[in-house]
């Protein structure tokens, strides 16, 4: 009894279909916090962050929303309010020029044991003719003031189309939700709380290629 060839089509097609199953298995790689550890940061120097995005409230926006979890996750932070005032006094009111200050003048001045470094990349609101779409994307990088070295670094977005807001209407409720979506935007700063939960997912502690609990925390050394 003779059997039927495989055609080499479907050869390929099998071949490719384990190659992905394969992929999927592999574990993706997490960060390496050995230097992190070592350095064990307890205090944390945010710096104003620089704004790539048009929206001029964008660096003001997402600095007033990063101290918080960085203090939840047991650091201590230095106020926003004096650093921004320090800087001032110094002469330095644009975050590009700040972020150029060099890492032993920082220690020096403020004396805190690492340096948040805050880029947002995108801050606002897309339209399009039947829907709009609110997006912030951050990212940030964590530096030891006393040696320079980067501790560590990561990025994240928030949308608020990320629930999938259809309207149930059809293509007229679409339309009109758009319209009203469009308007309320305007009148407000509808990425303001895009930006919270941008930031918070940024610096997330715990979570896989986060942050690390500050001495300030009972999980400390715990992850």
């Amino acid at each position: 009894m003779r059997f039927p060839r495989i055609s080499r089509a479907l050869q390929w097609g099998a071949l490719l279909a384990t190659s992905a199953w394969l992929a999927g298995c592999v574990t993706a790689p997490t960060k390496d916090y050995s230097a992190y550890r070592a350095a064990k940061p307890a205090s944390i120097l945010v710096l104003p962050p620089v704004n790539d995005a048009p929206e001029v409230q964008a660096s003001a926006s997402v600095l007033s929303q990063a101290t918080l979890p960085l203090a939840e996750a047991g650091y201590y932070v230095m106020p926003v309010t004096l650093v921004s005032e320090t800087f001032r006094q110094n002469g330095l009111e644009i975050a590009g020029d700040i972020h150029e200050v060099p890492t032993p003048k920082l220690k020096e001045i403020f004396g805190a044991d690492a340096a948040l470094y805050i880029r947002v990349t995108k801050y606002g609101t897309t339209y399009q003719v039947i829907q709009s779409a609110t997006v912030v994307s951050v990212e940030a990088r964590l530096v030891d003031l006393r040696t320079g070295e980067q501790l560590w670094d990561g990025r994240a977005s928030a949308s608020n189309q990320e629930g999938g807001n259809n309207s149930g209407g059809g293509l007229i409720g679409m339309l009109v939700t758009a319209l009203v979506n469009q308007i309320i935007n305007s009148a407000t700063d509808a990425a303001h709380p895009m930006a919270g939960v941008a930031t918070n997912r940024l610096l997330a502690v715990g979570a896989p290629n986060g942050l690390l609990y500050g001495p300030r925390s009972p999980q400390y050394g715990k992850n």
